[in-house]
């Protein structure tokens, strides 16, 4: 017979139950991770993934089942608690701090001491070297986190993780943010680690990413355990079937409409330092999908646009009519929406309910009367539009810091769809949520093109951007490189414009 040990693998789980106020987030769930593997975790948003991890994590205690780690039942009664056991965690929301230098991050709580007792920070910088080195990361430990790109501080996150000499690490959509160059390098990295025997929880909504650097990968739905593959044995479509309980015959449901007037048109917008002469039109029901590389600026010029930080020089026409938008309510009132990049820092109200978040940018004259709030209508269209996009959670006065990130991201989207944008600007819609969801975001996006609506949709998945625009602008390092037409777009001809 075979011992625990042998049978667990480096960490199983069995029997796992967790339970928040009207959410059942896990229902006895199962997970066994393998020594020098990498473990997907798949799911859709809300399947209970993260939950699973913070319980690993030590960040929840679940309130029923079993936690073995090498065959030993242990308890992990926190973050500390699970680190000093070999469990380290790396979340999809970076936790450095921005005012301390690399090697600070690192090393936060076990610096090394000279003789008097102080920091010895030369030695401190020779470790964070030492470390790099085995990561083969070429940053300078002195340097501060603030000056660092999004890439380089999951780097610093991940080398943080293995200076505990973890033997779990989980990573939490690491590549959300990454160039293709970026990923590669990070596949480089947790190849080393699986040579070193360090059993790995990876966690994306990305199928190629699964393919390549998982080895298996276990689906979760509603909260319940559904199985666990070989990632060999499976093809796309069966992890799919398996995520949402149905087929999705069209990830990218793009509909030919009729393309009208030009409605917004901009002419040599620069802010200096930043991007330099943007030019481009957008037509009534046209999606134009914008991409490039990181660094290319396509934010920032999504920003301008919609006044959040206006350009300098250059001109903005809509209806042909030259105009001035210094601030987001000034674009709003030429029916511009912007849905934000990043959810957690520019998009959510995270201490307010789900309510509070869908309604803030419909609260209108049209929905004021006497000099107070419609709060009927207003809530009664807001439960309307989270029904539409499916998002889950136990009402509307949910405090959105507990959805997960793909709910949050489905409530900026019917934040404003409510508003009914004439103009619809999307920096990254679809990034952190699952498959299920991305094709019910697509389909609204060509429904609204449909009706009329002009879509500036910035993407960093390719095949997102090809399957749902009517043309393609490329930038590099801010300036705009080229434009192609939907039928003589493909990867290549983006990459080479974007890289150029």
């Amino acid at each position: 017979m075979l011992d625990k040990t042998e049978t667990d693998g480096l960490l199983a789980l069995e029997g796992i139950r967790k339970e928040f106020p009207g959410v059942l987030a896990l229902d006895n769930v199962q997970l066994r991770i393998r020594q020098g593997s990498v473990h997907a975790l798949m799911g859709e948003n809300g399947a209970g993934k993260s939950t699973l991890m913070k319980i690993i994590a030590g960040v929840y205690q679940p309130d029923a089942g079993e936690i073995r780690l090498r065959g030993e039942p242990v308890t992990l009664k926190s973050p500390l608690d699970a680190l000093e056991q070999g469990i380290a965690m790396i979340h999809q929301e970076l936790q450095l701090m921005n005012w301390m230098t690399i090697a600070e991050n690192i090393w936060i709580r076990r610096e090394p001491r000279n003789r008097l007792g102080l920091i010895d920070h030369g030695k401190m910088a020779e470790m964070t070297r030492e470390l790099f080195a085995r990561l083969n990361l070429s940053l300078d430990p002195n340097t501060q986190v603030s000056e660092l790109t999004v890439a380089q501080k999951q780097m610093v996150e991940i080398a943080r993780a293995v200076s505990y000499e973890s033997r779990i690490l989980i990573m939490d959509e690491p590549t959300s943010a990454l160039t293709e160059r970026e990923v590669e390098h990070l596949f480089a990295i947790i190849r080393d680690l699986k040579a070193r025997d360090i059993g790995i929880i990876y966690i994306t909504h990305k199928m190629n990413e699964l393919f390549e650097i998982a080895d298996e990968f276990t689906v979760f739905r509603d909260g319940k355990y559904i199985g666990t593959h070989a990632s060999n044995d499976v093809t796309r479509d069966d992890i799919i079937r398996m995520m949402v309980g149905r087929e999705i015959s069209n990830m990218f449901p793009k509909i030919d409409c009729p393309i009208g007037d030009v409605i917004l048109e901009v002419r040599n917008l620069t802010i200096p330092g930043v991007f330099h002469d943007i030019s481009f039109s957008l037509r009534r029901g046209e999606i134009l999908g914008l991409a490039g590389l990181v660094g290319s600026k396509r934010s920032n010029v999504a920003e301008a646009l919609f006044g959040v930080h206006p350009a300098q020089s250059g001109e903005i026409l809509i209806d042909n009519n030259p105009v001035t938008i210094n601030s987001p309510n000034e674009a709003m009132a030429y029916g511009m929406a912007f849905l934000t990049e990043d959810r957690k820092e520019t998009g959510c109200f995270l201490t307010l309910d789900c309510l509070e978040n869908i309604q803030s940018a419909l609260i209108t004259r049209s929905h004021v009367k006497v000099g107070f709030v419609d709060q009927k209508t207003v809530t009664k269209l807001a439960e309307e539009m989270a029904v539409k996009l499916r998002v889950k959670t136990p009402n509307l006065h949910e405090i959105v810091e507990n959805l997960s990130g793909g709910n949050q991201q489905k409530l900026l989207i019917a934040r404003w769809l409510l508003t009914k944008p004439r103009i619809l600007i999307l920096d990254e819609p679809t990034r952190g949520i699952d498959v299920g969801a991305k094709s019910e975001i697509h389909r609204l996006i060509t429904g609204l093109a449909a009706e009329g609506v002009a879509v500036l949709m910035i993407s960093s998945e390719l095949p997102e951007v090809l399957g749902m625009s009517d043309r393609i602008m490329v930038m590099h390092e801010g300036r705009v490189s080229g434009f192609l037409d939907r039928a003589d777009a493909d990867q290549i001809k983006i990459m080479n414009l974007a890289a150029r």
